[in-house]
């Protein structure tokens, strides 16, 4: 069992925070709470393990009140809490683990709650998974060093992990500013290779563009007054 599950063992159900996005397992998501109903979801979880569900819903889109059965949400585990004078707070909160929900329970709150099953992706060979995750963390670092160039170089490149496949799927899918439809169908993906071929194509189509844009960036720092001739 891995960790996230261990920390959610022994829920059936989650209070629910429906919101315009997705989270995903290991992002960082702020959030600023001021609606009465979810205050006391806040207060109603920091009693326990500090743990919501949050899913991906679009009321102006939708004619249904809240998300429909069999749809996709990532656990978010409360980091941090400040709490202001009226009541509002800002939190930190985590993706844990992704879950459907199956159904949806009364609990007598006023916030929503749902029964639900949580998953991880299906096991899978390293045969298949090295080669394709190797190429993923080749290209996100090229695109990360072209970010880093068009940045003027400020500060420091950042230190990134070669993290294991199912992990670094959902590193780059965060690193990303993807439409939520596109986010929303990565996160329901069970085969960590199927979201890992997915990334290569984005990545693909992203970073020959980016380098060519950082190219043209350090030119322009140089008032035009590069070493290197440009064949038109």
């Amino acid at each position: 069992m891995s960790e996230a599950l261990d920390k959610i063992r022994g829920i059936d159900h989650l209070p629910l925070f429906p919101l315009p996005l997705v989270l995903l397992p290991n992002e960082f998501l702020p959030l600023h709470i001021f609606e009465p109903r979810y205050r006391q979801m806040l207060e109603d979880v920091e009693s326990g393990k500090r743990l919501f569900g949050v899913n991906f819903f679009d009321s102006e889109a939708s004619f249904d009140l809240k998300p429909e059965i069999g749809s996709v949400g990532c656990v978010a585990e409360i980091r941090e809490v400040q709490t202001m004078p009226d009541g509002r707070s800002n939190i930190l909160t985590t993706g844990l683990v992704r879950y459907r929900i199956v159904d949806y329970v009364d609990m007598g709150t006023p916030y929503l709650c749902a029964e639900v099953g949580f998953f991880e992706d299906d096991p899978e060979e390293d045969a298949i998974l090295k080669p394709v995750s190797d190429e993923v963390f080749a290209l996100f670092k090229r695109v990360a060093k072209a970010a880093f160039k068009m940045s003027g170089n400020r500060g420091q490149f950042p230190d990134i992990p070669d993290a294991a496949p199912e992990q670094l799927s959902f590193l780059v899918t965060a690193a990303f500013n993807l439409e939520n439809d596109l986010k929303y169908q990565i996160l329901g993906m069970t085969s960590t290779s199927e979201r890992l071929d997915r990334l290569k194509g984005i990545l693909v189509q992203a970073v020959d563009q980016m380098e060519a844009s950082a190219d043209i960036f350090k030119v322009a720092q140089t008032n035009g007054h590069s070493k290197k001739k440009i064949d038109l």
